[in-house]
């Protein structure tokens, strides 16, 4: 791709730098440069166009000169489709914007986040500028249009009331140098305000816990100490939370694994009843098995003597008085059952004094006289 020349607002290729653009992505490889403080010195003639005619690519020789101005305070993608519309109006646009100084904005909107210097900086990093305008005029005058030599100026339709006028572009409109551009709705500077105002306690423990201290904050010991409490309690909470969702996922795994077992098991399961049967079924192998072996054992076993008669057996005489001696007992016969054996009885031992044996007869005296007849 040809790398454009970009102007240093006079207009000629020649002296001014290349803004040159990657061979893939387009995109920019230098930042915007700062207007003169004398304006445009371009030689060239500066004729007057008309919308028209700036549609239609005409002048050939130059570029149309756009003019766009704003604070530009916490640059965001409104800003910058904004300027993507004032450089998309005309086919071969140089897009001049303007930024007013810190003193003019606080003087005429309030304070702005970020300083002049900062605003300046990102406007010259944005691809769609050429050129930019420090310290810019609140209110456009003849005298600043003739000495950047813009063809048109590039703003909202909506009229800006400020500085004691309903609509600070009524004169640009009446000159017929007016091109509006469509806003972003959903954001703007004071809505990113608004959003940190809103989500101060948020921020400030943000910027504690990033290690800014509670004076570059503005703010108050109890107060510190407050949000820093606070981020104790959800770094907690935070815990809590992750132990919750390591604990559910441990059972999930748990539940699934304990499932693949089960159904695993299952599978074993049936195929092991299945071998068994096979094997151990009324026509499985074990049985044919024994039935050969069985079939071995018997071919290869010896016959058994006839027994003999106990009648053709010779006898011998016995004497009645001599007894046959009793059979010896078999090591296979049961023995005989147990006699019950009842336990003897004690007789109970008398309590009293040891006995001495009977009593001996004493020998009595004889009596005087004849016994007393009873």
């Amino acid at each position: 791709m040809v790398g454009r020349r970009r102007g240093r607002g006079n207009g000629v290729p020649s002296q001014a730098p290349q803004r040159q653009r990657g061979s893939h992505c387009g995109a920019l490889r230098e930042p915007a440069i700062f207007a003169k403080p004398t304006g445009c010195d371009s030689a060239l003639p500066h004729e007057k166009l008309t919308v028209a005619q700036a549609r239609r690519g005409t002048p050939a020789h130059r570029p149309v000169r756009v003019y766009a101005d704003g604070i530009f305070d916490l640059f965001h993608s409104g800003h910058a489709r904004a300027l993507m519309q004032a450089k998309t109006l005309f086919p071969n646009a140089h897009l001049i914007v303007g930024v007013c100084s810190d003193e003019l904005t606080h003087q005429y909107k309030g304070y702005t986040v970020m300083t002049e210097d900062e605003r300046y900086d990102a406007l010259r990093h944005c691809r769609y500028v050429d050129e930019v305008v420090r310290d810019a005029p609140w209110t456009l005058t003849t005298e600043f249009l003739k000495k950047h030599k813009i063809d048109f100026v590039a703003h909202d339709d909506i009229p800006y009331t400020s500085a004691g006028s309903e609509d600070v572009y009524k004169h640009i409109k009446e000159a017929g140098m007016f091109v509006a551009t469509q806003r972003t709705e959903g954001i703007s500077t004071s809505d990113l305000i608004t959003r940190i105002v809103r989500d101060y306690d948020v921020y400030v423990r943000r910027n504690l816990q990033r290690g800014y201290t509670a004076r570059e904050l503005n703010v108050g010991f109890i107060n510190e100490k407050k949000y820093r409490l606070q981020n104790q309690v959800d770094k907690m909470k935070e815990t809590v939370r992750t132990v919750e969702e390591k604990s559910k996922h441990f059972v999930y795994r748990v539940e699934e694994k304990s499932q693949d077992l089960i159904l695993k098991w299952e599978e074993k399961s049936r195929e092991f009843i299945g071998n068994f049967l096979e094997l151990f079924g009324p026509d499985g192998a074990w049985h044919a098995i024994q039935e050969g072996s069985g079939r071995v054992l018997q071919a290869l076993s010896p016959y058994s003597s006839p027994h003999v008669s106990p009648s053709s057996s010779p006898t011998r005489g016995r004497s009645p008085s001599r007894q046959s001696p009793s059979p010896s007992p078999s090591p296979y016969s049961s023995p005989p059952p147990p006699t019950p054996t009842h336990p003897k009885k004690r007789r109970p031992l008398r309590r009293g004094p040891p006995n001495r044996g009977p009593p001996t007869q004493k020998e009595t005296p004889p009596s005087k006289g004849p016994p007393h007849p009873t």
